[in-house]
């Protein structure tokens, strides 16, 4: 049974395959850089009697973010330190539902499925698509995205814009992803990408490949659609924090807390309550690139 509570519900994430590599150049430096990302996150290990590590995982899109009020709640609260392993949005809710976290970043609404767990708006990001900077083309509609990433146009050539004629290398993230799950919902109206669309494990990996193929194009959060990859227009809006405040870039979306609903940690409630609803949680939420949604002015 899922406890509901202001913009709360409950859910879980389709199962779909990894395809294998497309052909693509990763220095072994970048690459390194990107998969640190997903790696765990350990800010101010306690070391004092009586601090406390609240341990955390989800989102990779949400992670920048997510790290800096870390920081700051640890500012506040000293005894208070934080854990987090970006393994994706979709693995987070897994995470918490079998208790090996106490809480998840997700960066898709809450499915049906995801029983026994709590779920809270948090704040508002976006779904931005990013191209290399090689590409001409700055603005890309739903219909031509969704033709992109179900394998119907192949060549640049049939995207307006563009200056290539050559083969589309689109890149996307694996099902373990929340961004997965609301792509997959928000563009290709429910159905699964196709098999020439290369599955990463990051936001970090996909904002690389991106700028290292002049061909690629790819979907990431806010976070990581700036230098060093291109991010273009959607139906005309472009992906910014004034346009998703706004709710008028057409994948706007909100980033989600997840606890489970029997017995959760108290400290960990009172830290997404933080997040939600603070002055000083906004500031940072707003400072770090995502949108503020709920917090005090």
């Amino acid at each position: 049974m899922t406890r509901h509570a202001p913009d709360i519900h409950g859910t879980t994430p389709d199962g779909h395959p990894n395809r294998n590599e497309r052909k693509r150049t990763l220095t072994t430096k970048t690459k390194a850089v990107a998969v640190a990302a997903t790696m765990a996150v350990s800010l101010g290990a306690p070391a004092a009697a009586g601090a406390v590590t609240l341990t955390g995982s989800g989102s990779s899109a949400a992670q920048p973010y997510m790290l800096e009020l870390f920081k700051g709640y640890s500012r506040l609260h000293h005894s208070i330190h934080f854990k987090y392993v970006a393994d994706g949005g979709n693995a987070g809710v897994k995470d918490v539902q079998a208790g090996r976290s106490e809480f998840a970043i997700n960066t898709r609404p809450p499915l049906p499925s995801d029983s026994g767990t709590t779920q809270l708006k948090l704040f508002l990001d976006g779904l931005c698509i990013a191209v290399n900077k090689k590409n001409s083309i700055s603005n890309i509609s739903l219909t031509s995205l969704k033709n992109v990433f179900l394998g119907v146009d192949t060549s640049w050539g049939q995207v307006g814009g563009s200056n290539l004629s050559t083969t589309i290398d689109p890149i996307g993230r694996n099902s373990a992803a929340g961004q997965y799950t609301f792509f997959q919902s928000a563009v290709l109206g429910g159905a699964t990408q196709s098999s020439n669309v290369q599955q990463d494990t990051s936001d970090g990996l996909v904002q690389v490949g991106v700028s290292h193929d002049v061909n690629s194009i790819g979907y990431l959060g806010l976070s990581h659609s700036g230098k060093p990859v291109k991010s273009i227009k959607v139906n005309g809006v472009a992906c910014k924090a004034s346009t998703i405040r706004k709710k008028k870039y057409p994948l706007y979306r909100y980033d989600w807390g997840v606890i489970p609903t029997a017995h959760p940690n108290k400290q960990v409630e009172k830290f997404l309550v933080w997040v939600r609803s603070s002055a000083a949680a906004g500031k940072i939420i707003n400072r770090a690139g995502a949108v503020s949604a709920f917090n005090k002015k």
